[in-house]
């Protein structure tokens, strides 16, 4: 995928966000207080299934630019980010763009679950969240947290509530406990008051953190 075709994909945001906030505003008081601080900022998500999953691969465990540059030169390898265009790379040109041994194979195990119909990608819109991770885990290299960030990423499903991120995690410690630590039963607690909108409500936790907003 080159500069140009990026340009083009217009990012998609969720319908259900002003009512979210309508929610969380009446519900929660941090939330009443985090939301007006961000403006017309949204959750949105631009980019193709298997490139969203294929980008988390390559961003683990290093550095947010150091994934940006891996990723650029393994997008090099090929005019179009598909399936099918990365079965045909050669491992030692996906070496050679920075990727280890271990991920090249994750990489290939996506394409192959992609390629193969084990995924139902078509019928995603109609599966529950949990239905859709345990499809996501099944491919190497994909755990429930990266599954749960492409429900919230890409999907743009509303009532995600990633226990394992870190940054929830500090997040909720420092604006319901005053930076004392939290426990995950501690963070599920503060959540109740948050669903249906519980995504929306992490991503205004992210926020707090970080007020540049990420996207996939």
């Amino acid at each position: 995928m080159n500069a140009a075709s990026v340009a083009t994909v217009m990012p998609v945001t969720p319908a259900y966000w002003a009512e979210a906030c309508v929610h969380l505003t009446k519900k929660d008081r941090v939330m009443k207080k985090l939301i007006p601080q961000f403006g017309n900022a949204i959750l949105e998500t631009r980019g193709d299934a298997f490139v969203t999953l294929a980008r988390s691969i390559v961003g683990q465990q290093i550095s947010v630019k150091a994934a940006q540059t891996v990723w650029d030169r393994f997008a090099l390898l090929s005019k179009r980010m598909t399936p099918a265009a990365v079965l045909k790379l050669k491992v030692d040109d996906m070496r050679a763009a920075g990727l280890s041994v271990r991920k090249v194979e994750y990489l290939v195990d996506l394409a192959v679950h992609f390629s193969s119909g084990a995924l139902h990608v078509k019928a995603w819109q109609d599966m529950d969240d949990e239905a859709i991770i345990d499809e996501l885990v099944a491919i190497r290299g994909i755990g429930r947290w990266t599954a749960e960030m492409f429900l919230i990423f890409h999907l743009l499903r509303p009532n995600v509530l990633p226990l394992d991120d870190v940054g929830l995690i500090n997040g909720i410690s420092r604006n319901y406990f005053s930076g004392e630590p939290v426990s995950r039963s501690d963070a599920r607690e503060v959540a109740q008051a948050w669903s249906p909108y519980t995504t929306v409500a992490t991503w205004y936790i992210w926020r707090s953190l970080d007020p540049v907003p990420v996207a996939y």
